[in-house]
């Protein structure tokens, strides 16, 4: 008990605030553009649409988001830390609020067809899915998750040997295997893979940000050279790693260094004058921060 007493210390107000943001942002996405046209978001979220269409009316969309995943983001407390259950139940009970005002309070007429996209499917998938990719982006990038089944694959991927995304998608082939099934139709569960494949893209530039930096390995005989010059060009610092080859047990020196991708072609160019020799790796780099940050 002391040590999650310790740990609510980390909670960000700032954090709360773009929260809250998140969890609008994808009722808006779900219920203006989805659910008006049965179309099924991923993971617990999709589930609670297909079991709100099929319970009696009382059993809304809200509702089901909140039974759902909550106890799911509980379960994993002890593997994901309290800051990280405390912002995921928080933006999860904001989407379910939010839904819940603008299904039943607001005067938005989301009962027959999507407000802005009316009936067509392939508009309320690709606008829905990535409304909401940018919600379930958001809350991930700011220490939270807005479904559940994340939080299961994390627990529970490794032990069936499968990794975290292979976990996920799974449980969505099956609930849209699922769905399927009851509607008699794979028109709208189709357009849901759309809606889905939408939101995992935009997901990954909300986290990771539309122009990814690149990072350079250089493993050279020359490292002064090739550092000095890297630094002069880009006028920001290098980092230098001993190594020695695996084969000619030669004395060697890697090079780390991190550009956008505009400067790629300068870098080769710089290493390529100094050291033709040099072995390049370039990858990309999902974030940076500093540590004190």
């Amino acid at each position: 008990m002391k040590q999650y007493l310790k740990d609510l210390r980390a909670l960000r107000w700032q954090n709360f605030l773009l929260l809250l943001v998140a969890g609008i942002i994808n009722a808006f996405g779900v219920t203006v553009f989805l659910a008006p046209v049965n179309l099924y978001d991923s993971g617990i979220s999709g589930t609670s649409i297909f079991l709100s269409q099929i319970t009696p009316e009382y059993m809304t969309l809200s509702v089901f988001l909140l039974i759902l995943n909550i106890p799911l983001f509980l379960f994993g407390l002890k593997r994901q830390g309290v800051v990280f259950t405390v912002y995921a139940v928080f933006v999860v009970t904001v989407y379910s609020v939010a839904s819940w005002l603008i299904c039943d309070v607001l005067p938005i007429d989301v009962s027959m067809a999507s407000p802005l996209a009316g009936q067509d499917l392939l508009l309320c998938a690709l606008f829905g899915g990535i409304v909401s990719g940018v919600g379930s982006g958001m809350a991930i990038r700011y220490g939270g998750a807005m479904d559940g089944i994340e939080v299961m694959a994390v627990i529970f991927a490794k032990k069936l040997g499968i990794t975290v995304g292979t976990f996920v998608m799974m449980y969505n082939v099956v609930l849209y295997m699922i769905c399927g099934l009851w509607l008699s139709s794979w028109i709208l569960p189709l357009y849901s893979i759309v809606a889905y494949a939408a939101g995992l893209k935009t997901v990954d530039f909300v986290v990771e940000g539309f122009d990814r930096s690149k990072e350079v390995m250089i493993i050279t005989s020359r490292p002064e050279e090739i550092s000095t010059a890297l630094m002069d060009a880009f006028e920001c610092g290098t980092t230098k790693i001993a190594a020695r080859g695996g084969y000619s047990h030669a004395e060697k020196t890697i090079i780390y260094f991190v550009v956008n991708r505009f400067q790629i072609a300068k870098v080769r160019t710089i290493v390529q004058g100094v050291d033709p020799l040099a072995f390049v790796t370039i990858s990309d780099v999902a974030d940076m921060f500093k540590a004190n940050d």
